[in-house]
């Protein structure tokens, strides 16, 4: 009977290809609706985020991205990175949204504290960092929360951009290997390269044009499987952490094009503050000469996060 009855393609004088073109379309435009003002499930403010900053993205840069197959759909993930400019949380933020998935970061509290970005922060579901305080847990408890909830938790494992002379990943924080091995939940480390061309660190004065072409690769997630089962320790910490990093610094050569230096550069051994604007801490004259490459301290300059 069915054999006999026209199909409603037939009955609507639709050729069923065309029927198919009309639904890729629509998948189509569905999807660049979701570029252009967030994923429909995404927080309002979130989405108007996006609807304002994206087309400056879309205008002032251009884009190189790979990896996009790496991210998970179907579970929480950490994506970490590493940080060369204050420009490039919008760059991280702007990969992972094209692929239809809401970065939830984890930020410093002072920037919750500026009037209209942080009710933006807030009503986005930005997770705040308190650093040196009784507060300090409540951001890694939001992170485990929104991992498990099926989000995506965004941190930058060095904690503050990089001190690095040449912007190679330097010594991370334990922060993303504790929430990694506490959930279980894969790591992708996401590397990036060229919002320093925009602002330089701890630079005032950003250079827009001619537009720079923004890097951006994903790799396989992090190898944790067999740190997972064992107690968490600072040994253990440690070697997930250092695992995070190394993944890191092996995505950045493939888009520098080049090869890290050997080791693991840590701010502490260089005499380096930690925080803000690079400045000595020591009183050894072969290591004055690092800080000096940032410039006077900016007293308003703070850590990106714990």
């Amino acid at each position: 009977m069915s054999s006999i009855l026209p199909s409603p393609a037939n009955m609507l004088d639709i050729d069923p290809a065309a029927d198919q073109d009309v639904v890729c379309h629509r998948r189509h435009t569905d999807e660049k609706d979701c570029m252009r003002t967030g994923p429909r499930h995404s927080p309002p403010a979130y989405r108007f985020a996006v609807t304002v900053l994206r087309p400056l993205l879309m205008s002032l840069t251009k884009r190189q991205w790979s990896g996009a197959e790496h991210l998970p759909r179907d579970r929480g993930f950490i994506a970490v990175s590493n940080h060369v400019s204050h420009v490039d949380p919008f760059v991280f933020a702007h990969f992972l949204n094209d692929e239809g998935i809401v970065p939830h970061f984890l930020a410093k509290v002072e920037a919750f504290k500026v009037p209209v970005v942080g009710a933006v922060l807030r009503g986005a579901e930005q997770i705040p960092v308190y650093r040196e305080s009784g507060q300090a847990g409540d951001a890694y408890g939001a992170a485990v929360a929104a991992i498990e909830d099926g989000q995506c938790v965004a941190i930058y494992p060095e904690g503050t951009v990089t001190r690095e002379p040449a912007l190679w990943p330097m010594r991370g924080k334990t922060g993303a290997a504790r929430i990694a091995l506490a959930t279980g939940c894969p790591v992708i480390p996401i590397a990036q390269w060229g919002a320093q061309e925009i602002l330089a660190p701890y630079a005032h004065r950003p250079s827009l044009l001619p537009r720079h072409t923004m890097q951006v690769s994903a790799g396989q997630p992090v190898g944790l499987d067999d740190l997972r089962d064992q107690p968490v320790t600072a040994e253990v910490l440690a070697e997930a952490t250092e695992r995070i990093m190394a993944a890191l610094t092996s995505q950045l050569e493939v888009l520098r094009g080049e090869t890290a230096p050997p080791g693991r550069f840590d701010p502490k051994v260089h005499g380096l503050t930690l925080t803000g604007r690079p400045k000595e801490v020591t009183s050894d004259p072969s290591k004055r000469a690092r800080a000096a490459e940032w410039g006077d301290d900016d007293p308003d300059d703070v850590e990106d996060q714990a």
